[in-house]
């Protein structure tokens, strides 16, 4: 049994921003919820300290309980304010950073096992560059004594390679208590976590468990949040490639964190998975297209160019070609939308044929209206759709009509304005 506070307060300033650092985007989600993500699979408790004035941080946090720190008076100072919700627990709890999003379950699951042969168990790790990360100082039997800031340290300390990564975990009544002895004794006038550790190790033993730098750096800045991204994208290439998909282009393609590509899916340059993307096997996805919210079955081939918004459903063997953008649609097995149209609010059977620039017009203002196009019908060319239509199976609807009638089944349409010729009325009638 094991609760988690996450310290969310932070307003970033660093990253020169209105919103809440917490709820910055990294992989197509919130920090936050990255970080929650793995924290759920561990601690049965979890508390969120959110800053004043940050409602939507704390609805993000939900269903988890969130607290308010008032007053930003250090780290310490915000842990405790966790405290109320928390007296009298029996279990274990860590305290943790929502700037370190990138915690696994399993490093988690590490630390609270660590801490059952230790009083406090902390978070570390050996940067490529320490730069001004707090220093661990052990002793001779790799015990933890104390955490030392860079500004702090002497220079044998800075020559330290283990660095604090700012998690720590403990018995749930003596957290509590060492938060409460924490002081605000320095020259910012701040209380501090890392003077739990100190606290911690004149009591007893002090251990510390060591992941790599890429899931335990914290993210304070843009370049930061940047570099993470990249970190995380490059994870997911790989396991992309691993899992049997073709990236004919690996560092132009980018995922979201719930991204799932079927095996022999074949990704071209320069494409975008949004997030809530399904692509199953054999599907081909051409270069320079977007998709969010969708789901692309087998054999499909998508683009270049195309733009797949939430909701649309690529059939078996279908086709969406360059140009074409689908929201809420769903385009039936070995239907094709290959040139220049709009399908929005739509569903379009089986063998149908879209043609170059056919809209679907399902927006009258107020509310959205939805088209049906049955199996095997073909749409000429620059037809427009008001919807809510209906064209039945193999109705043909001729090139640039405007359908504002239902089309029954195995019909001709032809919607046109009556085409008048002038003589003498062109620009050689005009003497130009």
């Amino acid at each position: 049994m094991a609760a988690a506070v996450i310290l969310a307060a932070g307003m970033g300033t660093r990253m020169k921003s209105a919103l809440p650092k917490a709820m910055h985007p990294l992989g197509g989600r919130p920090m936050l919820t990255h970080l929650l993500a793995s924290v759920a699979a561990v601690f049965d408790r979890v508390v969120v300290v959110v800053g004043p004035g940050m409602e939507a941080l704390a609805k993000l946090a939900a269903p988890h309980a969130t607290v308010v720190q008032e007053e930003r008076l250090g780290t310490a100072h915000a842990a405790r304010m966790a405290t109320p919700l928390l007296e009298g627990y029996a279990g274990d709890i860590a305290v943790l950073y929502a700037d370190n999003p990138l915690i696994s379950g399993a490093t988690l699951r590490r630390l609270v096992s660590a801490r059952q042969q230790a009083g406090l168990a902390m978070l570390a790790m050996r940067p490529a560059d320490p730069a001004r990360y707090g220093r661990v100082v052990t002793d001779a039997a790799g015990d933890v004594q104390r955490i030392v800031e860079w500004k702090d340290a002497t220079e044998a300390e800075r020559a330290i390679g283990l660095c604090n990564a700012g998690v720590i975990c403990a018995e749930g009544p003596a957290m509590l208590r060492w938060l409460s002895e924490v002081t605000n004794d320095n020259a910012a006038g701040e209380y501090y976590l890392t003077d739990v550790v100190a606290l911690a190790a004149a009591g007893g033993r002090c251990v510390a468990v060591e992941a790599p730098e890429a899931e335990l750096a914290g993210i304070n800045s843009r370049a930061e949040l940047a570099a993470a991204e990249a970190r995380l994208q490059a994870q997911w290439r790989t396991a992309a490639l691993d899992a049997g998909v073709t990236l004919l282009a690996p560092e132009t393609v980018f995922f979201s964190h719930d991204t799932v590509l079927g095996p022999d899916v074949v990704v071209e340059q320069n494409v975008v998975f949004g997030p809530g993307v399904r692509v199953e096997s054999g599907a081909w996805v051409r270069a320079f297209s977007h998709l969010e919210g969708c789901l692309v079955r087998p054999g499909a081939i998508v683009g270049p160019y195309a733009r797949l918004r939430p909701g649309a459903d690529v059939g078996e063997g279908a086709h969406v070609g360059n140009f074409v953008e689908l929201k809420a649609t769903t385009l039936g097995a070995g239907a094709k939308a290959n040139h220049l149209s709009y399908l929005g609010d739509a569903s379009v059977g089986p063998g149908s044929n879209i043609g170059a620039g056919t809209i679907t017009c399902n927006y009258d203002g107020a509310n959205k209206h939805r088209t049906r196009i049955g199996a095997g019908a073909f749409i000429g060319s620059n037809t427009a759709l008001v919807a809510p239509v209906t064209v039945g199976d193999a109705a043909l609807v001729a090139a640039g009509s405007t359908i504002t009638e239902d089309v029954p089944a195995d019909t001709l349409a032809l919607a046109r304005g009556r085409q008048v010729n002038k003589p003498g009325r062109g620009f050689r009638g005009k003497g130009k």
